[in-house]
Parts: C-alpha cells; sequence; structure tokens
C-alpha cells in the first residue's frame, strides 16, 4: 500500500510540473512578439529593384531591439520584391528561433490576398492558375507559404494590410530601404536596441507606428481630381482619363471591372489585385 501510494504522489507531482511548465511556456509565448513592416519597390517592371524590412522583436522579458533588413535583384518586378521582403523576414524569425507571435505589416495586396487566400488554390492546382498558366513567382510563394504556415502553428502568424504612403513611420522607413536598394544604393541597416534606434533616428517610442503630419495633409478623394480609371476587360488592364472612355471600354462587357482612382500609388495596388486575382 506503501509504494503504491508514493507512486500515486509521484505521479501527482509530474503532472504538476508539466502543469507548471506549460504555463510558464505560454507566458513566454504572449509575452512575446515581432512586429514588421516590409514594403518592395522596382525601376520599372521588370528592372533593377530592392526591398527592405523592419522587425521590432519584443521578448518574455520586455527587452526591444530593431532589426533592419534589404536587399536587391537587378532584374526584378515589384511584386517579386514585396515577397521577397516578407520571406526574409519570416526566414530571420525562424533561423534564429525568434519567439513569440509575429505580426506583419504589408501593403501589398499581392502578398496579402495571396498568402491568405489564393496560394491555397494555387497549392490545389499544382501551382497553375486557373487557365492553366504556370504561377507567377512561385519560387518565392512555395517557400513563403511553408515557413508561414509553421510558424502561425508554432507561434502565431498575423498579416495586416496597411495603406502604402500613408505616413507611418516604419512604413516610409521600409520604403526608404527598398527604394535605395533599388537605385543601387547601399544603405546603412541598423540592428540593435530599440532605445538606441530611436535616438539614432530621432523619432519618439510613438511615432515609430503612427501616422505622421504627412499623412493628415492629403485632402479627400472627395475633392480630388481622379488620376485615372482603371478597368479589367478580357483579361487586360487599362487606363483612361474619363470616365466616359472608360465606361465605353466596360458597357456590356461581362465580367468587366473598373474603378477611379486618385493616386499612381492607388492604381498600382488596384492593378496588382486584379492580376493577383487573375492568376488564382
Amino acid at each position: 500500500m506503501q509504494i503504491i501510494s508514493q507512486q500515486y504522489f509521484k505521479t501527482i507531482l509530474l503532472a504538476v510540473f508539466i502543469s507548471l511548465r506549460n504555463i510558464c511556456y505560454h507566458m513566454f509565448i504572449m509575452n512575446s512578439r515581432t512586429i514588421i513592416y516590409t514594403d518592395g519597390s522596382s525601376r520599372g517592371n521588370p528592372g533593377p529593384g530592392g526591398f527592405g524590412a523592419l522587425l521590432v522583436i519584443t521578448d518574455e522579458k520586455q527587452n526591444r531591439k530593431v532589426v533592419e533588413l534589404g536587399g536587391r535583384e537587378d532584374h526584378t518586378t515589384n511584386n517579386r520584391m514585396e515577397l521577397l521582403a516578407t520571406l526574409e523576414s519570416l526566414q530571420y524569425i525562424e533561423e534564429r528561433k525568434v519567439a513569440g507571435v509575429v505580426e506583419i505589416h504589408t501593403d501589398s495586396a499581392y502578398v496579402l490576398n495571396g498568402i491568405t487566400g489564393w496560394v491555397f488554390g494555387w497549392e490545389k492546382n499544382g501551382w497553375k492558375t486557373q487557365h492553366g498558366d504556370d504561377v507567377l513567382n512561385q519560387d518565392l510563394w512555395k517557400v513563403l507559404s511553408a515557413i508561414a504556415f509553421r510558424i502561425k502553428s508554432k507561434q502565431g502568424l498575423e498579416w495586416v494590410k496597411v495603406k502604402g504612403h500613408s505616413g507611418i513611420w516604419a512604413n516610409e522607413r521600409v520604403d526608404q530601404i527598398a527604394t535605395e536598394y533599388a537605385d543601387s544604393a547601399r544603405p546603412l541597416l541598423y540592428t540593435g536596441t530599440l532605445e538606441s534606434y530611436l535616438k539614432l533616428m530621432n523619432i519618439g517610442e510613438k511615432e515609430l507606428f503612427a501616422v505622421t503630419a504627412m499623412a493628415s495633409t492629403k485632402s479627400s478623394s472627395k475633392n480630388k481630381k481622379p488620376y485615372a480609371y482603371a478597368s479589367y476587360v478580357d483579361g487586360l488592364i487599362y487606363q483612361d482619363t474619363t470616365w466616359a472612355a472608360c465606361e465605353r471600354r466596360v458597357k456590356g462587357k461581362k465580367g468587366a471591372k473598373f474603378k477611379k482612382v486618385f493616386s499612381k500609388e492607388e492604381y498600382d495596388e488596384l492593378v496588382t489585385l486584379w492580376q493577383g486575382h487573375e492568376v488564382v
């Protein structure tokens, strides 16, 4: 009877130890978080391009570190650079075993819609589009989808859409890194404490992810002259300067899409969205 009681007591202690270990592990994960901003750029599409990423890593002890990443390709596209920025960021997280939830902010509709929706159809169709063509950039998509799945399953992964050139400091910084690489410059990339980074960049902590004054100066789209009227007809994308011309193009066309846009950035994002949807 005494032997049985001792074994029972040891079993209870082991169960308590395992429970406490799991609780501590989950507290460790919950207190750790990495916020990432990414961007891509190309001079011509295709043409020379670059990508940039900014990672703010908070560990379980609330120590905060900033890591900037960047690179370039001589002959590439904007979409490919957007993809590479997110891929390099997640590879950094996985290779260095950075714990905690990962939160990626991107202004690329191509990346966001691809990784949260289109990629599942591509994988199911053997990386072919609905028309039987090869999915563009599938070499990067295959690696990105796999690493995103692993990180999401292990520690959590969140995707956040941000508006490009809206004045968010971190987003403007990665845009700067990407464009400098696209222009064959060699920007200095920072790795170190958040405190030193803020001093170096002469910004406050609240400004890092906040919309700055440059965004608030933008007028409402209701009062702005349209940049263009974009349309998607029979698999092709068109740009017209007047609604009358656009209306003639889309009227009576089955499956046609059209939208009024107010900037080149908005037009480029819409084109990316339509192109991505076309290759699902």
